[in-house]
């Protein structure tokens, strides 16, 4: 269902925010003679990176500059991801170090927000065993992270709890400082209603909530204006917006907004992807022959232990029909290895479902246990070396599958978006519409330009090419 419009908190109205942001850039202007430097980092995914974006936009709004150094910072911001336990531990990790920081500067902040601390037991964790830090909030801090701060800042006040915005609110206009030009994300939803057994993502980031179009369109408009190439869509299931017209119709009418740009998107979940949304795809120019479409397992079995409600058949089905319809469409997947119960059987039909798609490359994870998922308590006999052992073997199969694919590429000449300086002397990096690196000789003027290249050689990482002539 859509979003009830009185469940969406507009950031730039808030009387609060705004009394809490003016009152913390007023004492940072009497306290500092230039403006005090904040480090925000995000661990995690491509939504993570995005809400670090805007975070960095709030902290600007109320005086803060920025660094990447530890010693030069005066306000640390940690945007937390609690999708995998030993993302929790890294975490913990870094912020225990954060203690030596805290002793030679006494009056350096320390936040956490994100989703690992929108879990009760680890904020109260955190305040028990690292009284170096001054603020815990959960995943949709925004609203409050303004008062938290004023209270650390100005009063000396430690404020360790998780999130208490309700978990249906959408906060619209949050001002963001975007890092990635000619590249944006844009979240057209937040939240999660799949329950995949392994996953903790529903709890902390909550029900699924979808934006309004006319909100969505009017950003990417505005980054279109700006310069921006390269929108990507964010959301944990983008398959399953519902802000009053659906995800395939949002695409329509993004693909109509005028200007060079491109469109992607991610995450789509099989059980939702559609033939209309396929349909879509194909039908506008500017939306990237680009699919990333996790298919976890390639055995029945594990699909329904994992809670993912689609079938092998009904994957393949809909992999056979969106290359159908678009050739030139590059696929890319998620697989986890080791999942409790897991047979090599099981696994074995994995590698045939890698060997039918031919992915574009794969994204493959050794399966970690979750506190708070079902999967946690699932029997789990097969020892470790023997799914690293499956792991390797994955990752050769698909190696050789991604090395013929790029080989492929040799001698086509390909439009590319030039996204900056590559990794050699001279060399610029750039993509091509179905994801793939592609690097050449170029200068920094090109950068956030389209240009067509000649592929001339591939690695396995990247493909390498030159300006076509008639550039």
């Amino acid at each position: 269902m859509p979003i009830k419009q009185d469940c969406i908190l507009d950031y730039a109205q808030t009387a609060g925010r705004r009394q809490y942001t003016r009152l913390i850039r007023e004492h940072l202007a009497q306290k500092y003679d230039a403006p005090p430097l904040a480090l925000v980092h995000s661990f995690g995914c491509q939504q993570n990176a995005a809400d670090g974006e805007k975070l960095r936009g709030m902290l600007a709004e109320m005086g803060y500059g920025f660094t990447d150094s530890l010693e030069e910072a005066d306000l640390i911001v940690y945007n937390t991801c609690a999708v995998r336990e030993n993302a929790e531990k890294r975490v913990l990790g870094t912020v225990g170090a954060l203690k030596h920081y805290k002793r030679q500067k006494p009056e350096l902040l320390i936040a956490l927000v994100g989703c690992m601390t929108q879990q009760q037991s680890i904020a109260e964790r955190i305040k028990k065993s690292y009284p170096q830090v001054d603020i815990v909030a959960g995943a949709d801090a925004w609203a409050n992270l303004p008062e938290r701060l004023y209270g650390a800042l100005c009063l000396g006040r430690r404020s360790i709890k998780a999130a208490d915005e309700e978990p249906d609110t959408i906060v619209e206009n949050i001002p963001t400082r975007r890092t990635g030009w000619p590249k944006a994300w844009v979240t057209v939803m937040y939240g999660c209603n799949n329950f995949c057994s392994y996953c903790i993502v529903p709890y902390v980031r909550g029900r699924e909530r979808s934006r309004r179009p006319e909100d969505i369109l009017r950003e990417v408009e505005e980054l279109v204006g700006e310069g921006y190439r390269d929108i990507t869509l964010l959301g944990q299931n983008v398959n399953s917006y519902d802000g009053g017209i659906r995800f395939p119709e949002l695409l329509r009418q993004i693909n109509d907004i005028p200007g060079d740009f491109r469109i992607r998107f991610m995450t789509s979940h099989p059980k939702d992807c559609t033939r209309e949304l396929l349909d879509a795809m194909a039908d506008c120019e500017k939306v990237s022959k680009h699919l990333h479409l996790p298919v976890q397992s390639g055995s029945d079995r594990i699909l329904m232990e994992m809670n993912r409600r689609y079938t092998t058949e009904k994957y393949l089905e809909l992999v056979a029909y969106a290359k159908e319809k678009m050739p030139e469409l590059a696929l890319t997947s998620d697989i986890i290895v080791g999942f409790p119960g897991e047979t090599r059987e099981d696994f074995e039909k994995t590698l045939e479902l890698v060997r039918k798609v031919g992915y574009t490359a794969l994204y493959t994870f050794l399966y970690s246990r979750r506190g708070g998922t079902k999967a946690e308590t699932l029997p789990d006999p097969v020892p470790p070396e023997e799914k690293s052992r499956w792991f390797r073997e994955l990752l050769e199969v698909q190696g050789k599958i991604g090395e013929d694919y790029m080989e492929r590429q040799v001698g086509k000449t390909l439009r590319v978006l030039v996204e900056g300086p590559g990794k050699g002397e001279g060399m610029m990096t750039s993509r091509t519409d179905q994801f793939l690196i592609v690097e050449f000789p170029g200068g920094p003027e090109l950068a956030g330009q389209f240009v067509e290249v000649e592929i001339t050689s591939a690695k396995n990482w990247a493909l390498m090419g030159r300006l076509a002539e008639n550039f």
